[in-house]
């Protein structure tokens, strides 16, 4: 069974089922077990009572399966803010976004005024070799318009089998009527992985995703970057890991591994001590022993936080940035048959020195909070958001005991030229600004907590 994390339907009678044969084989180990089984019986039986008597007496005949929808789904959600049940759509949609790949047009849209823009098209993808370009506002899909389709709905309908052609009416700033362009579907990878060099002689590596292309967009990216500087004019790279919310284990594992030679890189505990993993890096650093900066923020979450723990406590990267989400939790999927899948929350994850991020977060070897606008400030607390919302602010969170930590600033500025934290990663690298916390010290070990 593959451990998933993600920021991401037994029926009636199989949750029966299952609950039955959980207790019965304690049935005859005494009066304590005897009592714990009919007490989940007697649960279970005003489960069925209260499900009776609404499909018998509520004012409108209600939908059988919704009902067992809801119930299951509130089961699940009572126990913390990441264990949930997905409806079978959700569960495609979610191994879309795992996979990394999907049938579709490669295009990056967002909503505006009811009609769906496009921010650019995707390098070398049919909507691209089509003619499709940036600020292009779609308004009709086949002939359907699309003002009253939410974005969701509209993308969907813009996904779909390979080789199968689509018709988009578009609005184009200049053009005096409608363009109608006919794309046809194919395969979309979507890059989790965006690079470019600054300053001629460092390597920047954004990733926007942990899904199933990460570790290769991040070797592939590095390997480039490398040749096109020269392996010996490389000054470091920086790996940026702001607002991504994280996606699988195992890629999270491959990315620290990438940077390391060996040590642990995580390990998962579950409720019992037998489901302790531990996961190691193997010999082979891509980055050839060149000094790496991580940049965090509070939209840091769960498999970023199990990077920057990672290459923080082996001294290999500085942490640059502000306190992380503190998503500390492993979510395990599980498929059920055509229903859909349960994601449940099983384990918690430790950083090589054994620290629990849960609720409290990747502390930065060196804080700096990048500056929010205030004209952005007051339209998310305008709208009830928080600017410094971690994982210890949600509801039902998994406690970690007296000293959990807010989190802190998610914004990054859309000018590369506003960015602190960027700047400040560049300087540290050029030598142009010094700090006690660059580079780290390989001999100063990380104390467990």
């Amino acid at each position: 069974m593959m451990r998933r994390t993600s920021l991401f339907l037994l029926g009636v009678a199989a949750g029966a089922l299952v609950a039955v044969a959980a207790v019965q084989p304690r049935l005859f180990l005494g009066t304590a077990a005897e009592a714990a089984a009919s007490d989940t019986y007697r649960q279970l039986s005003l489960f069925g009572d209260v499900f009776e008597r609404i499909r018998s007496d509520y004012v409108e005949k209600p939908d059988d399966a919704k009902l067992v929808e809801a119930a299951v789904n509130g089961m699940l959600t009572s126990l913390d803010p990441h264990s949930s049940y997905m409806d079978a759509k959700s569960f495609r949609d979610m191994q879309v976004q795992t996979r990394g790949e999907f049938g579709g047009l490669g295009i990056e849209v967002t909503m505006e005024d009811g009609l769906v823009k496009v921010i650019a098209p995707i390098d070398d993808t049919p909507a691209a070799k089509a003619g499709v370009q940036a600020g292009d506002i779609i308004t009709k899909l086949d002939g359907e318009q699309v003002q009253g389709l939410t974005l969701n709905q509209a993308v969907e309908k813009m996904r779909g089998a390979v080789n199968t052609p689509i018709t988009l009416t578009i609005a184009r700033k200049g053009a005096d009527k409608p363009v109608e362009i006919k794309v046809v579907r194919d395969t979309i990878k979507i890059k989790a992985v965006r690079s470019r060099i600054e300053d001629g002689d460092i390597g920047y590596l954004r990733i926007t995703s942990f899904n199933e292309q990460t570790f290769d967009n991040l070797k592939k990216a590095i390997e480039e970057q490398t040749a096109q500087i020269g392996p010996d004019k490389v000054k470091g790279f920086i790996v940026d890991l702001r607002n991504n919310p994280g996606g699988l284990l195992d890629q999270a594992i491959a990315v620290s591994d990438a940077f390391l030679e060996r040590g642990e890189i995580v390990s998962t505990r579950g409720r019992n001590a037998d489901e302790t993993q531990r996961f190691s890096a193997r010999s082979g650093d891509l980055a050839k022993g060149k000094p790496v900066i991580v940049l965090v923020n509070g939209g840091s979450a769960s498999a970023s936080e199990i990077v920057a723990g990672a290459l923080q406590d082996h001294k290999r990267a500085t942490i640059l940035g502000s306190r992380s989400f503190g998503k500390g939790s492993v979510q395990t999927i599980i498929p059920l048959g055509g229903n859909g899948a349960l994601r449940l929350t099983t384990a918690r994850y430790y950083t090589p020195s054994g620290r629990s991020i849960q609720a409290k977060g990747i502390e930065p070897d060196i804080i700096l909070v990048q500056d929010m606008p205030a004209e952005q400030k007051a339209k998310v607390e305008s709208a009830g958001g928080d600017t410094t919302r971690g994982e210890a602010s949600l509801r039902g969170h998994l406690k970690n005991g007296d000293d959990e930590q807010t989190g802190s600033p998610s914004y990054v500025p859309p000018d590369p030229k506003d960015d602190t934290q960027l700047k400040m990663a560049k300087e540290l690298l050029e030598g142009t600004v010094k700090n006690a916390a660059f580079p780290p010290n390989p001999n100063k070990t990380s104390q467990s907590n």
